[in-house]
């Protein structure tokens, strides 16, 4: 008989196999919302926003990154190439990031994307004893350790946000 998949989102899965401790927290996605997923995830939580991290992908230099950064700040763009060791960067369009990493926009999780790539979470994590980002599907978010987050991504801390 064939094994089945743990149930739950690819994000989910990789926790669960890498036995780390973590909060899922689902909430009433309403697509309506004018605060935009990460900050409507933080209200309907009720979560300090700065603890709510998106998944944000970029192309640096031709090669995909993923950049984890508070829903309160922007991606420097600048800031994320230079920690790359490279010269430039640009958002990627929706299209190919939903397709590089498996899920949806505003449901993209750092973690079990279906293609790892080059992670930058940004420094102000460390912050907090715990931060939230996607579990994988809108309306669904995780709480975990970012030295895990970092860990289980191959992630390194970087001043990457502005706001």
């Amino acid at each position: 008989m064939a094994k089945r998949a743990p149930a739950g989102t690819p994000a989910l899965q990789a926790l669960a196999a890498a036995g780390v401790a973590h909060t899922v927290h689902p909430y009433e996605h309403d697509p309506s919302s004018p605060l935009g997923y990460g900050l409507e995830a933080a209200h309907a939580l009720g979560v300090e926003p700065e603890r709510v991290f998106k998944t944000l992908l970029a192309v640096v230099d031709g090669e995909l990154t993923v950049a984890v950064v508070p829903v309160t700040c922007t991606l420097d763009l600048k800031a994320l190439a230079a920690t790359r060791g490279r010269k430039k960067a640009q958002m990627a369009e929706v299209a190919l990031a939903e397709r590089a990493t498996g899920y949806v926009a505003g449901g993209i999780s750092p973690l079990g994307q279906r293609t790892a790539h080059p992670t930058v979470v940004d420094e102000s994590a460390e912050l907090f004893d715990t931060i939230l980002v996607s579990a994988g599907r809108r309306g669904l978010d995780v709480e975990l350790a970012p030295a895990d987050l970092v860990r289980l991504t191959g992630a390194h801390l970087a001043d990457v946000a502005r706001g």
